[in-house]
């Protein structure tokens, strides 16, 4: 890491974000949330609900083997609501800023959320050998249209480091996860790293 006047100051998401990491253990459905990121028909028949942390390296895995397949089976062609739900693993200053980057970037374009959180989960590989979080994600910044300073802004936005871990207890309270990724098809759960042929069953099951 950088010295400290050049790291991310997350402090506080760190703090925000402990809660969110052991509270989520009750009962619940998915279902419609308030903030969530959608791709896709709304009104389909399937929707499918993927829960995903911007610093887990099986979330990065998935979004590079399955994640292109997938949307262009079933989201290109408006066969299924997609919606994603971020959720916080360690480390939670990747997790945290990864999300709120992906927020900030979207706020003109929604459809640059997913094209960041792509690219966060892209640069896993060279935060994890490297150890540095800032570098990374500034190059994703400015690749999206941001400047280092709107970087800057964005990671330390209080109001919505608040925003995102109450997303992240609620919903990860109401669908009990603890683990990511977890894919939620019209109410079933599948948990961990999903093969299109799992998806596809459960796709076809729940349009029966």
């Amino acid at each position: 890491m950088r010295p400290t006047t050049r790291r991310l100051a997350l402090t506080a998401a760190v703090a925000l974000m402990a809660t969110a990491l052991v509270a989520c253990n009750k009962t619940g459905a998915a279902g419609a949330s308030a903030g969530d990121m959608t791709l896709g028909d709304p009104n389909s028949k399937v929707t499918v609900v993927e829960y995903a942390s911007p610093s887990c390296s099986h979330c990065a895995r998935w979004n590079a083997d399955v994640w292109p397949t997938f949307k262009a089976k079933y989201v290109d062609t408006n066969k299924v609501n997609y919606v994603f739900r971020e959720y916080i693993t360690p480390p939670p200053q990747l997790a945290a800023a990864g999300a709120l980057l992906a927020r900030c970037a979207a706020k003109d374009d929604k459809a640059k959320y997913f094209s960041v959180m792509d690219a966060v989960f892209h640069a896993q590989e060279e935060i994890f050998t490297t150890g540095d979080i800032r570098g990374p994600l500034v190059r994703v910044a400015q690749s999206a249209g941001m400047t280092e300073a709107q970087f800057n802004a964005c990671v330390n936005d209080e109001a919505a480091l608040k925003a995102l871990n109450d997303r992240v207890q609620k919903n990860g309270e109401k669908d009990k996860i603890d683990s990511t990724p977890t894919f939620i098809v019209n109410g079933k759960k599948l948990v961990g790293e999903q093969t299109m042929e799992n998806l596809d069953a459960a796709i076809a099951a729940a349009s029966k």
